[in-house]
């Protein structure tokens, strides 16, 4: 286990550049004429090489905190049209999702890491003094922020989800997957999540809560190794990705070979109420976004990884796609039924990774509407109020990274937050785009103090 090596801080304030315009040098941008791309912020410093990809997002006020393979940028956005870069962290260790609960910032890392500080190298899974887990930060000053406190995880924390809890606790309930019988902490069959409890008045007190097995049964098998791509369903072994919707009581997981309605009213002992599985078109359950009435779930097959072209022509519409879902009945009899699928109208080329990502929803009363990423697919605006016939209102499209796939590119997270859209681009740093359009103008009006897109706030009830 890594030991955390007193306060580390390793953030640098920066300036930011001059926003770039639509058509910026390098770039073809193509899009909906209400997509109104006002601005963006190249990645940063040791933020800025093509192998540290922007990832998720979180809000807080006036300020974004976007991760990167290399640690996390906070912006100030308090001006849409022209934000500015407040400090960057430089802290390594992928994916670096992010999530926030009052002064405090949770960071997951899922690389092998040689200690649990912001200086670690990568070590090899296979050695038992290896570290993965949550980071957490103190964000009372946004521009020094202030690491905590490290909590190491079985298999690390690919992706984080903040419960709250009662008393001035908060859960982080943390996914992660791969195991092998040659990681000593991290071996199969890993049919569990982690769930980290923190008190926010002592967060140097967190740690780990309870390991519940979310797949007694071993979850979905998969199909064989040789089976013929694209059509290869992962097996389960652990959760890529949970939305929670705390008011309702309810956690959506997306969870490789199976997608899964969770009762979380006890959030140490989440309770499977249904489960769904798709081995014709679903090759890896990816992530979830319930409607604001939690009458419907959106989960995302991350088809080949989100590495492959998978937005053309040969692979057809309904494989790396939406799937939407009704939550039908009531109580511990509720259960999923297909409705739709939904993937972008337009192909993309063999050089452009592209497949459904990370959005949020866009607080319409009375409709279902969301915005997504899909990698270099772009920005689209998803009209889901008929969950069987889902139709495209919006898009934006930065254009081709490059004559090949050998780098990760396009948006990763895609969120609305206080009347504008917010994407983090692999490569090309933050997006700021405004949306204007009758049928969504009316969300401007909402407003929240903070934004977690994988703890989903209930908008209007």
């Amino acid at each position: 286990m890594g030991i955390l090596s007193g306060l580390v801080l390793a953030a640098s304030a920066v300036l930011a550049p001059a926003a770039a315009a639509d058509g910026a040098a390098g770039d073809e941008i193509s899009k909906t004429p209400n997509m109104h791309h006002l601005a963006n912020i190249p990645k940063q410093g040791p933020l800025a090489a093509p192998a540290a990809y922007g990832s998720d997002w979180a809000f807080k006020g006036r300020y974004a905190f976007g991760g990167n393979y290399e640690g996390f940028t906070v912006y100030d956005i308090s001006r849409p049209q022209k934000p500015q870069v407040v400090t960057v962290v430089h802290c390594p260790g992928s994916q670096n999702d992010v999530s926030i609960s009052g002064n405090l910032l949770f960071l997951s890392t899922d690389s092998s890491r040689s200690d649990d500080s912001c200086q670690s190298v990568a070590k090899p899974a296979t050695d038992k003094t290896a570290w993965e887990g949550i980071k957490i930060f103190d964000i009372s000053d946004v521009r020094n922020p202030r690491y905590v406190k490290a909590v190491e995880t079985k298999c690390g924390s690919h992706t984080n989800t903040l419960v709250p809890g009662k008393r001035g606790t908060v859960y982080i309930y943390v996914s992660s997957y791969n195991p092998s019988d040659t990681y000593p902490d991290c071996r199969p069959p890993h049919d569990l999540i982690s769930i980290v409890k923190v008190p926010l008045r002592n967060p140097a007190a967190a740690s780990v809560a309870a390991e519940p097995v979310l797949f007694p049964d071993g979850g979905n098998p998969g199909d064989p190794p040789d089976t013929p791509w694209p059509g290869q369903t992962r097996a389960t072994s652990g959760c890529h990705d949970l939305t929670a919707y705390p008011e309702k009581d309810l956690m959506a997981g997306a969870c490789m070979g199976d997608g899964v309605l969770f009762d979380i009213s006890d959030p140490l002992r989440p309770r499977t109420i249904t489960s769904v599985r798709d081995d014709e078109n679903f090759a890896f359950w990816h992530s979830a976004t319930f409607n604001n009435r939690a009458n419907k779930i959106v989960f995302t097959d991350e088809l080949g990884g989100g590495s492959a072209a998978t937005c053309n022509p040969t692979i057809g519409q309904e494989k790396g796609a939406n799937a939407i879902y009704d939550i039908v009945g009531k109580g511990k009899h509720r259960t999923l039924k297909f409705r739709s699928y939904y993937k972008i109208p337009r192909h993309n080329t063999d050089n452009e990774n592209c497949v459904a990502h990370n959005g949020s929803l866009i607080p319409v009363k009375g409709k279902d509407i969301m915005v997504q990423s899909w990698y270099q697919g772009g920005i689209s605006v998803m009209d889901f109020t008929d969950s069987r016939k889902p139709k495209e209102i919006a898009w934006l499209d930065r254009g081709q990274w490059a004559d090949n796939l050998q780098f990760l590119a396009g948006t990763w997270s895609t969120y609305y937050y206080n009347g504008y859209i917010y994407s983090n681009e692999i490569q090309r740093g933050l997006d700021v785009i405004d949306l204007r359009d009758p049928r969504t103008d009316k969300a401007k009006r909402v407003r929240l103090d903070v934004l977690n897109a994988q703890s989903q706030p209930n908008y209007f009830d």
